[in-house]
């Protein structure tokens, strides 16, 4: 009887120690598991951040670039659109409508804006004093042997645009005292000096 009772409390002990025993040992495998993970996960957050960082600044430093050069390219383009659209209004010029397309063909042609204006003011006040019916406000092609004529000032401001950039510009023109010298050679240096004195009231806003 006493065997068994003794039997019996071992085996109660023994199962005991056993349960504790696992216990133990799961708590163990519970605790290195969350805190491996906790130190994994500090340290790829840890690299994570520094590196995002890094990327994070040189591609807002890009962006911040980009948007700072299309700001001043807009406000270059702006103040520039605003002086021939003030000048031109202030004149009454029927060109005004098409201060747009001045500024977009003298930068398609890549010479300074005030060009077309300019020298638009000086031949013809402005197109104001044209031949009839030519919407040339340059006098240029305008010769004893007829007028050059175009249908509407959209087609003459292409027209001259090209002109100007291939027989002047292209060819070392690069001034109005160098530009006289082919477009009106017979002037005294007064159609040199109308047109600077005309681009300088352009560029001031006058």
């Amino acid at each position: 009887m006493k065997k068994d009772f003794y039997f019996v409390m071992r085996l109660v002990f023994v199962s005991v120690i056993g349960v504790n025993l696992a216990i133990l040992l799961l708590v163990e495998v519970w605790w290195w598991t969350k805190w491996r993970n906790v130190i994994e996960s500090t340290l790829i957050s840890g690299y994570q951040s520094q590196e995002g960082r890094i990327v994070a600044e040189k591609i807002s430093g890009n962006i911040f670039e980009k948007e700072v050069a299309i700001k001043e390219n807009l406000v270059a383009d702006d103040a520039r659109l605003g002086l021939i659209e003030g000048y031109l209004a202030k004149y009454h010029s029927p060109l005004l409508p098409y201060s747009k397309l001045i500024l977009e063909l003298s930068d398609t042609y890549g010479f300074e804006y005030y060009w077309i204006v300019a020298i638009a003011q000086q031949e013809s006040n402005l197109c104001k004093k044209i031949p009839l019916n030519s919407f040339n406000c340059w006098g240029y092609g305008i010769h004893k042997k007829g007028t050059l004529r175009f249908e509407n000032y959209e087609l003459a401001l292409k027209s001259f645009a090209e002109y100007l950039k291939r027989e002047y510009f292209n060819k070392g023109y690069m001034t109005a005292e160098e530009i006289m010298k082919k477009y009106c050679p017979s002037s005294n240096g007064s159609w040199a000096h109308g047109v600077n004195q005309f681009i300088e009231e352009i560029e001031e806003g006058v």
